[in-house]
């Protein structure tokens, strides 16, 4: 595992959780992208829910770093610190 050295760690909502087992981790990387593809390696199966067939996210999926909303939904480049919280959740729609 990463030891106890301060990483970024994923948590995801229950309503993906409904769907796939995405338990929250730590994980290592200096992006978003690096982040979740790390998570991935462990998780496979939790890619297809998040990502889609370009690897940018799915439309219904919302991802926040810090408490701000990922703006690179595409290419997800945005850094991450050690100490960044990661949540994945997916985006409300309606009217």
């Amino acid at each position: 595992m990463l030891g106890c050295a301060a990483v970024p760690r994923i948590t995801f909502t229950s309503s993906l959780q409904r769907h796939v087992s995405c338990p929250s981790e730590q994980v290592g990387g200096a992006t978003v992208r690096e982040a979740l593809e790390q998570y991935f390696a462990r998780h496979p199966q939790v890619r297809s829910y998040v990502l889609d067939d370009q690897g940018a996210l799915r439309h219904h999926v919302v991802v926040f770093v810090d408490g701000g909303q990922l703006r690179d939904r595409s290419g997800q480049q945005e850094p991450v610190s050690e100490a960044s919280d990661l949540y994945v959740m997916q985006a409300l729609s309606g009217g």
